[in-house]
């Protein structure tokens, strides 16, 4: 069975940098065998910034959708950052996809799926796809698309 790593490079993707926090608060906190990530906003990977705006007016649904899978591989970036592999994750449990929308969008879960479908390419179907909430929200900080964060259970 192919480890997680072997999965992303599969996937042509590299996980950057593990993102720094941008007030006061971590992006891990461990507890025993549980890993609890901050919100994580859409940072474009070129370093170019945030990418903003909402999603049904500034952003179409497969944009929205791309903003969760890029925010999901700072997820993944800051799981490895606090575990030093990825075959740490024994299980994702919960993610919370918050996203940006214009008044009337409904299609939040569909843009949610950005970051669980990730989650599954990555850990399997079992051990990827968590429990989930999406919600809509009338703005997000940095005026980004998308704010995921994230609960996994970890191997010691």
């Amino acid at each position: 069975m192919p480890s997680p790593d072997d999965r992303l490079r599969a996937l042509g993707i590299e996980l950057p940098d593990p993102l720094s926090p941008v007030a006061t608060y971590r992006m891990a906190k461990r507890h025993g065998d549980m890993l609890y990530l901050s919100g994580h906003v859409c940072f474009a990977l070129d370093g170019s910034g945030v990418i903003a705006g909402k999603v049904g007016d500034d952003l179409s649904d497969e944009e929205g959708y791309q903003a969760a899978r890029l925010t999901t591989i700072h997820l993944l970036a800051t799981l490895r950052g606090e575990l030093g592999s990825l075959d740490a994750v024994a299980a994702v449990l919960k993610v919370f996809a918050m996203v940006n929308v214009a008044p009337g969008f409904t299609g939040i879960p569909k843009i949610a799926d950005g970051c669980t479908d990730l989650l599954v390419d990555v850990f399997g179907d079992d051990a990827g796809k968590p429990a989930r909430a999406a919600v809509g929200m009338a703005e997000l900080p940095l005026g980004a698309a998308v704010e995921i964060d994230l609960v996994a259970a970890v191997r010691p």
